[in-house]
């Protein structure tokens, strides 16, 4: 797949070399990720908030994905893995929020999202997930209420929200009322009256900053809902949806370029490691099967059992594949290699993104089910 493509090939090329600059970033960012004064200006972060936002001119010589194209943004995500994801979760830029914004914005609104993010010094929050609810959208509590002047009020509770507590821009999803068609998306530009964020203590993954959300009646004018110009159908639930497929495939990724990153540092430091070959064997094995899966959503966006196949399996052998590492460079090895230590603390976090792996086995079940399994 990718070795026959030459535009695959040259954005596999381009990522590889920003990989090193991630990689060098990452203990401080990890030891600090409040302190990104040093890091903002990275040639690095500059490409990948080029690679994000769409109309970028490309370069002939140094390719970047098209931001709707699955397969082209997992064979950069997993280079960039590889140098460190962490590092790449605490760049300022369109990230997840922007692939919906793309999805259901107007001209308006998707100007209005990408200049508060020009700079470089903005950063961006998609707030789904809640505490008692995680990303089911059909358990969401967070409501808007009309403001008797034609806007909204925005009430409720967000938690686990990548760069939420220093987000400049953000997409928020509530609930209009009962329906699963009355789920919608807010722009929301920050500072708002009524908005309130708090940074979680992670162990892991500490440059994403995830963070907790309140909504004490946020005002939401009428023009910051995403999807008016759109069908009811194609407003919330399904463009949540497809985001998740495209955002499930990247989080397999990102556990496969961490997977690879560790299997790398092992042969680096210890050629005859024990199941060296089998270890690299399994993250490149599932380095194809990430490919596959994204080649698949970008045929059919909507169906989603690629993507879930790909999430579990990978997040799985990232998890595998850190206590192999760990074992195999000896007892000390998380002492004495503050990387892989980090490493080891990340990939945990890659299970509870877009969902855990129950929630992917469900999927996955209701997929065969359903006969969405085939193929």
């Amino acid at each position: 797949m990718i070795d026959s493509d030459p535009r695959l090939r040259a954005i596999r090329d381009t990522a590889r070399e920003a990989a090193a600059d991630l990689r060098a970033r990452a203990l401080a960012i990890d030891a600090d990720p409040d302190a990104m004064a040093d890091h903002l200006d990275s040639p690095t972060y500059a490409l990948i908030r080029r690679a994000e936002t769409p109309g970028t001119p490309q370069d002939p010589d140094r390719p970047l994905p098209t931001p709707t194209a699955c397969l082209e943004n997992v064979v950069g995500m997993v280079e960039l893995a590889h140098g460190d994801v962490g590092t790449l979760l605490a760049c300022p830029s369109p990230g997840l929020a922007g692939v919906l914004v793309e999805l259901l914005g107007d001209a308006d609104q998707k100007a209005r999202f990408h200049a508060r993010l020009a700079d470089g010094r903005g950063w961006s929050c998609f707030a789904m997930s809640e505490e008692a609810a995680g990303s089911d959208a059909t358990a969401m509590t967070t409501r808007l209420t009309p403001d008797g002047a034609g806007g909204w009020l925005l009430h409720g509770a967000k938690r686990y929200i990548g760069q939420g507590a220093r987000a400049a821009v953000g997409v928020v999803f509530a609930r209009t009322g009962p329906s699963p068609l009355a789920i919608r998306a807010a722009l929301v530009e920050l500072p708002l009256p009524g908005w309130h964020a708090e940074p979680l203590q992670m162990v892991g993954l500490r440059g994403a900053h995830l963070s907790e959300l309140r909504f004490d009646g946020v005002p939401i004018a009428a023009a910051d809902l995403l999807g008016q110009q759109l069908p009811v159908t194609r407003r919330g639930i399904w463009a949540a949806t497809r985001t998740f497929h495209r955002m499930r495939v990247r989080v397999a990724a990102a556990a496969v370029g961490t997977a690879l990153a560790m299997t790398g540092y092992v042969a680096d430091h210890r050629k005859t490691a024990p199941e060296l070959p089998l270890a690299q064997a399994r993250a490149e094995a599932a380095r194809q099967l990430v490919y596959q899966a994204a080649a698949r959503v970008d045929a059919d966006p909507d169906r989603g059992h690629p993507a879930h196949l790909a999430k579990l399996g990978a997040t799985r052998l990232a998890t595998d594949l850190a206590r192999w590492a760990g074992a195999a460079l000896g007892p000390a090895a998380l002492l004495e290699h503050p990387l892989l230590e980090k490493w080891t603390r990340d990939v945990r976090a890659f299970e509870f993104m877009e969902g855990t792996g129950t929630i992917q086995r469900l999927h996955i079940a209701r997929g065969h089910r359903n006969g969405d399994a085939d193929g």
